[in-house]
């Protein structure tokens, strides 16, 4: 699936960023009007990633503060937060 929404979003937005790394965790393409399309990965995918090599709180602040808290410019991947009861 990383392929097809690389390619569907290199035709909408070539400019647009990745996270490295984080290849499992794209879940899609994120479209607003007259804003340019970005990538969106699942946040809860990227710190599993992140924990296979620390413990789950250190992922999370890890993300957190060098991967959901940089910056890069407009073409910066956003990151969904999914709330559950």
């Amino acid at each position: 699936m990383y392929e097809e929404i690389k390619i569907q979003l290199a035709d909408e937005n070539p400019d647009a960023l990745f996270a490295d790394g984080f290849e499992e965790a794209l879940i899609g393409v994120a479209r607003r009007c007259s804003q340019p399309s970005l990538a969106i990965y699942d946040r809860e995918k990227c710190i599993k990633i992140l924990a296979k090599d620390m413990s789950y709180e250190e992922a999370e602040e890890y993300f957190e503060f060098n991967v959901s808290g940089a910056w890069m410019g407009p073409n910066t991947p956003l990151f969904l937060y999914r709330i559950t009861e």
